[in-house]
């Protein structure tokens, strides 16, 4: 079985750089920094797609 690579800090701020709808620790985390509910992060991302940043904007409501 092959090693697994480990992650390059490049792969590390691209994974932040999105919003997991899948993981529930991450819609979670976006709920509490924007005060909103999971469901409202949830549809932000199918809305304006995984950046954190668009997701955030949508949340905030601009």
């Amino acid at each position: 079985m092959a090693k697994a690579k480990k992650q390059t800090a490049r792969g590390r701020k691209q994974d932040r750089a999105r919003v997991a709808s899948g993981q529930k620790y991450e819609v979670s985390y976006e709920a509490k920094k924007t005060g909103r509910s999971a469901s409202a992060v949830k549809k932000a991302v199918k809305k304006v797609g995984s950046s954190r940043k668009e997701v955030e904007r949508k949340l905030k409501g601009r």
